[in-house]
């Protein structure tokens, strides 16, 4: 991971954090906790970090909102291309009215409209592609383990007519949100929500029950980032930390990775929770996807693993899709994937069908076996 910002302003970097998030970058904050061990909340700066495949494009996104914020244009359109010109060399205080507790935001070209908490973890491109991989049909039910606002969820209903799907989520905060989302996109006939989580699930799921399963689970093992103090931001990317309650986050990161919290368990209950022949679909970090197929191996087969490649480089994946198949023997496949950016930043016309236009993710291709 690179560098791309170092502030101690928190709504600085919550503004940059939500930023990027809308074009599709995941970033970490780094160094949250070194300001307790220097007695000071403001005395050491945080490190807003993005992988080092988004670097560049990162960098631009930022530059290029420096220039608007500096010129007093408000009404800038995030998803243009980023400027040539050379940007400022301060960054402007962001007013605290540009982040609201709450966003509503646009999916597939505006086609589905979301609200999500404008702190914290955000959706930005990866659920959209889950949803777009699972090969559902009109009359089928989906499973969303960790549905968060939704997100997956209505997509994949809104991308299949006919379709009934049901999102568990732990937190309260933003299972409402979700139920709202539902009913914001007339989608609340064939989506429901539902709290509880994988060791402590709803006594409405029916094991076997379901022909699709999909999943954005945490990226990433405890110990690899500090998490954040922002209990839905660390529940979404890092093992064993969602749902943590009285204790917060600190306690919770002593209980994360015991048995039953990691990415095991999230493989476990989706192939329970399947029905014989049906699909279990999760995107991750290519970096874990050893620990993926290990945890599949024995309870699903017919693997397909489908690498989000970013760029025409020789770049590696840093995000792939993994879907297998409930009681199949067939033999793993590594499928061509999908190319996300052109040499200029802007999307690939495959991905942009995909993000803008609902088009399905080609996962299994022509003739794959099940």
């Amino acid at each position: 991971m690179k560098e791309l910002l170092k502030s101690n302003d928190p709504v600085l970097l919550s503004w940059a954090e939500a930023l990027l998030a809308g074009e599709g970058i995941e970033t970490y904050v780094l160094d949250r906790h070194m300001s307790v061990l220097e007695g000071s909340a403001a005395a050491i700066p945080r490190r807003l970090m993005v992988d080092d495949e988004y670097f560049d494009r990162a960098r631009a996104v930022i530059d290029r909102a420096r220039e608007e914020l500096s010129r007093g244009d408000s009404g800038s359109d995030s998803g243009a291309q980023a400027p040539r010109g050379r940007a400022p060399a301060t960054v402007p205080t962001i007013p605290r009215d540009l982040v609201p507790e709450v966003t509503e935001d646009g999916f597939l070209g505006g086609q589905v409209r979301l609200r999500q908490p404008a702190k914290g973890y955000r959706a930005a491109i990866d659920p959209v592609f889950l949803a777009a991989a699972v090969p559902a049909v009109a009359g089928e039910r989906a499973l969303d383990m960790g549905a968060g606002v939704g997100t997956a969820a209505l997509l994949l209903a809104w991308r299949v007519a006919g379709l009934r799907v049901t999102g568990v989520e732990i937190e309260p905060a933003l299972l409402k949100l979700a139920s709202e989302n539902a009913r914001l996109n007339h989608l609340a006939d064939r989506v429901e929500f539902m709290i509880g989580d994988l060791s402590r699930p709803p006594s409405r799921l029916v094991p076997g029950s379901f022909n699709h399963v999909l999943a954005n689970p945490p990226y990433l093992e405890p110990g690899r980032a500090d998490a954040s103090p922002d209990a839905g931001r660390a529940g979404a990317r890092v093992e064993g930390i969602a749902g943590a309650r009285v204790e917060g986050i600190a306690g919770a990161r002593k209980d994360a990775g015991r048995p039953g919290t990691g990415l095991e368990a999230w493989v476990r209950f989706g192939c329970i929770m399947a029905r014989d022949g049906g699909t279990i679909t999760m995107i991750h970090r290519a970096d874990r996807l050893d620990d993926l197929l290990s945890v599949l191996r024995g309870r699903a087969g017919g693997i397909t693993v489908f690498p989000l490649w970013p760029d025409r480089t020789d770049r590696p994946a840093v995000r792939v899709l993994v879907q297998a198949v409930k009681g199949s023997r067939a033999p793993m496949r590594l499928a061509q994937g999908l190319v996300l950016h052109e040499d200029g930043g802007g999307y690939t016309v495959e991905a942009d069908a995909v993000l803008r236009h609902g088009a399905p993710v080609p996962i299994q291709g022509r003739g794959a076996a099940s």
